[in-house]
């Protein structure tokens, strides 16, 4: 992996002088599930992972033994070898939902708003910045939604097309804040949402997105934009609403 551009940048950024081996698990657990590193990808080898970590060559050889303990990663020897990643981490939906059940509704309203911020700002940029072929990838990107059969490859669809927006401005800062905030996010969004009743309008979404995009209609793309996270932070809140009044059984 010598092509460190657009959302490898942020998932091998540095890491802060207090953390160790289990930050470095998590950034690369964290990425795996939301599919910004795949099935396959072969990471950086360990001395580049030093680097980019800003931490000690033992610190980062504990954090792969961990992942190869959790049969995510496997090192291949021999010239065509490397570290690879071969599996995903098993969604932990309880702690997802007790982590929702954590936020307080002003602070779902403050994420929204953010989020909102934050993919607005993107819209101008791409309209601005992008070229027709980055607009046709982001197409390509929004339709694998299209091929999505679990609550799983939903979640990394809905994600990967999040993160392309904010590549696609051509902006470090903006894509580190998308990042952020699909980390502290989109698990929770998609414990609440499903294949069945979720999959295409959020497809549609993403597609609506583009095609304003593709115009140059940056009033068109924003309002898109708004509805799709308005929606979703929607269920949010009403899971979360759900959590603290849950509905009983009727009462004769």
């Amino acid at each position: 992996m010598s092509d460190l551009s657009g959302v490898h940048s942020q998932v091998f950024r540095p890491l802060p002088d207090i953390l160790r081996a289990e930050a470095i698990v998590d950034r690369l657990s964290t990425a795996i599930t939301l599919g910004l590193l795949r099935r396959g990808d072969q990471l950086p080898v360990e001395n580049q992972l030093t680097a980019m970590f800003g931490v000690a060559t033992a610190t980062v050889r504990d954090a792969l033994l961990a992942l190869r303990d959790q049969g995510i990663i496997e090192t291949r020897r021999g010239r065509s070898g490397g570290t690879f990643i071969i599996g995903s981490p098993r969604a932990n939906v309880e702690a997802l939902q007790e982590r929702l059940q954590k936020f307080s509704m002003a602070e779902l309203r403050d994420m929204e708003d953010e989020h909102l911020a934050t993919s607005l700002a993107a819209a101008q940029l791409i309209i601005e910045r992008a070229f027709p072929h980055d607009i046709d990838r982001l197409e390509r990107i929004a339709r694998t939604m299209g091929d999505a059969t679990t609550t799983e490859s939903c979640l990394r669809a809905d994600c990967r097309f999040q993160a392309e927006l904010a590549v696609l401005s051509q902006s470090e800062r903006l894509l580190a804040t998308q990042m952020r905030l699909l980390t502290e996010s989109i698990e929770i969004t998609w414990t609440v949402l499903t294949v069945e009743s979720d999959k295409e309008w959020t497809m549609r979404d993403h597609l609506a997105i583009v095609t304003a995009l593709r115009e140059g209609n940056l009033a068109a793309a924003q309002l898109a934009i708004r509805d799709h996270i308005s929606r979703d932070f929607y269920q949010l809140v009403a899971a979360r609403l759900n959590m603290l009044y849950p509905v009983g059984p009727a009462h004769e």
